[in-house]
């Protein structure tokens, strides 16, 4: 087991940033793929980003692609997603999560945080 614990959501203004953190402990974190999803109100769960094991590898949904970047630190057992100039439309809940592979969709991850609140005001 993985156990994930976000941190970092609030309230800010748009254009401003934030930066998400994702604590792991249990197993070997270093093992596993990770992935930032979010759910807005009324919509489904959809990727946001999501890095290798190694950290050599990112990739980057389309809304949030020169926005958002995602990085890990093996060493510390945590896991980052820095958000610059952020957009209503990025108001979520996020929640980290962690897989044996690199996957699109939710199903395809093991080990979920429970969430953390991002609003952007306009």
């Amino acid at each position: 087991q993985v156990q994930l614990v976000e941190s970092g959501g609030g309230l800010v203004q748009a254009g401003n940033s934030l930066r998400l953190s994702c604590a792991a402990s249990g197993r070997t974190f270093s093992s596993f793929a990770m992935a930032w999803f979010r759910q807005a109100p009324g919509k489904e769960r959809e990727i946001v980003a999501r890095v290798t094991w190694n950290g050599r590898m990112t990739v980057y949904a389309d809304s949030v692609k020169g926005r958002f970047t995602i990085s890990r630190d093996n060493a510390k057992n945590t896991g980052y997603l820095q958000m610059n100039s952020l957009r209503p439309e990025d108001t979520a809940v996020y929640y980290c999560a962690a897989g044996p592979r690199l996957g699109t969709k939710a199903v395809e991850y093991d080990f979920w945080g429970q969430g953390t609140q991002v609003i952007v005001s306009s």
